[in-house]
């Protein structure tokens, strides 16, 4: 795919993992690569561990792993690399004159004139139909569940517009993970599917809003809305109930799925790492934010390693 504005001295966004991409992707590719977020993984990684969750819960409610059950992991891990850079693309699409004022976010290709708008929607047409073939593998009804989710991704970048919470309705979208184990493996949505998601919103609400602070004043400049501005000074209180509830919600599934020893030592490690970050949030620092949020990462796998231990067990 053409690249539509000349590269030359375009520097990597702050936020942005250097390495790879500078050292191996071809300078062709490497603008589609950054619209995709390719440079930060960690968005890829927060989309797919509720599917994670779920498979494993899922696979416990049905007496434990199977092979299907094991290829859902592959093939829910490229689906959230593919719907999580369409996603990203979307929301650049969308945002293009306001990621040119945060300074965060000014050097993402769009604004920067690495890609143009006709270059970015051809690659999220591409992005989207590698989602597409990985449905192809899945049961109807939990292709009917996928596709439900689209509504929700797309208004996402819109609420930063309308709402003072635009991380409840990134929650909604970065969550639906949470059902699609089920939906695939059992073909319904149990108590705990329900409760899991539930979950995992609030889960997502709170580790958003950490990272929302790290734009909190370029946001007040121009007007978006956010958590972060919402909950100022008191965040930390807030944080304790968001990642509290969240944790009982998640509790709440495990009981309601009749989960095992395993499932409830992940949880309470994960509640532990959940709280470790509220004790050392500090929302003047945003490199500590930008930390914090990416612990998430580890975090959500800790709960998985439990969940996945006790459907082995099972």
């Amino acid at each position: 795919m053409p690249v539509e504005a000349p590269l030359e001295a375009v520097a990597a966004p702050a936020d942005a993992t250097a390495g790879w991409l500078e050292r191996y992707a071809p300078a062709a590719a490497r603008p589609y690569l950054r619209l995709a977020r390719a440079d930060r993984p960690i968005g890829s990684w927060l989309l797919l561990i509720p599917c994670l969750w779920s498979v494993a819960l899922a696979a416990r409610m049905e007496g434990g792993w199977s092979v299907y059950a094991v290829a859902l992991l592959a093939l829910f891990a490229i689906g959230s690399l593919a719907m999580r850079g369409a996603g990203c693309t979307w929301n650049d699409i969308l945002d293009r004159d306001i990621d040119g004022l945060v300074e965060r976010t000014r050097l993402r290709p769009i604004p920067s004139g690495q890609v143009g708008l006709r270059g970015a929607f051809l690659f999220l047409l591409a992005q989207a139909l590698i989602g597409l073939v990985v449905l192809a593998f899945l049961p109807p009804f939990a292709i009917l569940v996928a596709l439900s989710s689209l509504g929700v991704v797309a208004i996402y970048p819109l609420m930063k517009r309308i709402i003072w919470t635009p991380q409840i309705v990134l929650g909604f979208a970065f969550s639906w993970g949470a059902l699609m184990g089920f939906a695939a493996l059992l073909e319904e949505l149990p108590a705990s599917a329900l409760l899991l998601y539930a979950g995992a919103v609030l889960w997502v609400v709170g580790y958003d809003t950490i990272y929302a602070h790290q734009d909190r004043e370029d946001d007040a400049i121009i007007g978006v809305k956010s958590s972060a501005r919402l909950f100022g000074e008191a965040t930390p209180g807030w944080m304790i109930a968001i990642y509290a509830v969240a944790v009982v919600l998640i509790g709440a599934a495990l009981h309601a799925a009749e989960a095992g020893i395993a499932a409830w030592i992940g949880l309470a490690l994960f509640a532990a790492h959940l709280a470790r970050q509220v004790v050392r949030l500090d929302i003047d620092d945003p490199a500590l934010c930008l930390v914090l949020f990416r612990s998430n990462r580890d975090a959500g796998l800790i709960l998985f390693a439990g969940l996945a231990l006790d459907a082995a067990l099972a």
